[in-house]
């Protein structure tokens, strides 16, 4: 079992519900989720993103998170961290075969666009359709995970968006994933029942909150 002999210090973003709580971050959950799956303990510096505090500034001048501490060195990007994370922490192995790291990651801009779009007729509905039964036909012959029988990066990465979506859509739109589409049904529901999930996920009231500029700006 992996354990780093002090917790790995991450900023993240906090709740804007509930003090002291972490916020709807897809990002970074994704890198909690790795370190959760590779055992790693960490330490969460809760960020408020709405008045950044100076000491985050210094150490993430743009402002962005997840940043993690690696030998004294705070490193932004979850791409970045979770390759790093990956090369650290070897056990258990959850790089993705270039091949299918990319299984799923339309999904998330096409979700994007129908939840902002105004216009029932507009054909969002169904290019994110489209997608999520791409995705759903890829489960069904591959499964259970993106890389087959174990999770891995790719999944972990995918899953806050799937969260994100689940929740904005059944919230702005009244809408939830078709049930002909069963195998990503049976996977989104096999990922989030994860206890590294459980431990990792935004509050509902979050999600909501943090899309809600976007659905009605």
């Amino acid at each position: 079992m992996a354990t780093a002999a002090s917790p790995l210090e991450i900023c993240v973003k906090a709740s804007i519900t509930t003090p002291n709580k972490l916020g709807d971050c897809p990002f970074c959950q994704r890198v909690l989720l790795t370190m959760e799956e590779k055992h790693v303990a960490y330490d969460m510096k809760m960020v408020d993103l709405s008045n950044k505090p100076e000491w985050f500034l210094k150490i993430s001048p743009e402002g962005k998170v997840p940043v993690v501490k690696f030998d004294e060195k705070w490193v932004p990007d979850s791409d970045v961290i979770t390759q790093s994370l990956e090369d650290k922490y070897p056990e258990p192995p959850l790089a993705t075969p270039p091949e299918k790291a990319s299984v799923g990651s339309k999904i998330f801009s096409t979700f994007i666009g129908f939840l902002k779009s105004k216009d029932p007729e507009d054909g969002t509905e169904q290019v994110l359709l489209d997608e999520l039964t791409t995705f759903n036909d890829y489960i069904k012959e591959n499964g259970p995970f993106i890389n087959g029988e174990k999770i891995s990066a790719a999944d972990l990465a995918l899953a806050p968006k799937l969260y994100h979506m689940k929740i904005a859509l059944g919230h702005f739109k009244n809408w939830s994933v078709p049930d002909s589409l069963s195998f990503l049904k049976s996977y989104m529901e096999s990922v989030f029942s994860r206890e590294s999930f459980a431990n990792t996920r935004a509050q509902t009231e979050d999600v909501i909150a943090g899309w809600k500029p976007k659905v009605m700006g």
